[in-house]
């Protein structure tokens, strides 16, 4: 089971290096793992998609904890929540196909970056099944490369 963790932690050098060596010294398998500025340029948040049960997340949350760079460990199983997904894709286009194409990226609510001859890459975000599924209708004209962020996320105020 997929469970996702928000980590506050000190916006420092070594300190991705320090929760990501946590994880493999206990065997801790990441699904995700995204990284990035907050409001607060002395903080940064790490979102970490972890698989397993609840023995291994509630593990996981300690374990995070212990850690004295990290400030605040957010588990959002059981909350309302927020989370997305960002990918670039490579589609091969050729002019033959490529309305269709276009037609397909519309309906994902997709944006065309960049174009070839031979070639659209598209942009898109969302819940990470929308992203699945683009890829699966996508896979029929042939993807060139792809580039996902890994699921980012946060908790609905109330």
């Amino acid at each position: 089971m997929k469970h996702i963790i928000s980590a506050l932690v000190e916006n420092k050098p070594g300190v991705l290096a320090h929760v990501a060596g946590m994880f493999a010294a206990r065997a801790f398998n990441i699904d995700s793992l995204v990284v990035g500025r907050t409001e607060d340029p002395e903080l940064s948040r790490m979102t970490i998609v972890v698989i397993g049960d609840d023995r291994v997340l509630e593990q996981v949350r300690k374990q995070l904890a212990k850690i004295v760079p990290v400030v605040k460990v957010q588990d959002f199983v059981g909350q309302p929540v927020v989370a997305r997904d960002l990918m670039l894709v490579t589609i091969s286009a050729p002019p033959a196909k490529r309305a269709e194409l276009l037609s397909l990226i519309e309906m994902f609510k997709g944006k065309v970056v960049d174009i070839g001859l031979k070639f659209i890459m598209v942009e898109i975000s969302g819940p990470e099944a929308k992203i699945d599924a683009f890829i699966s209708m996508c896979r029929p004209y042939g993807i060139k490369s792809v580039a996902r962020t890994g699921t980012i996320a946060m908790s609905r105020q109330a």
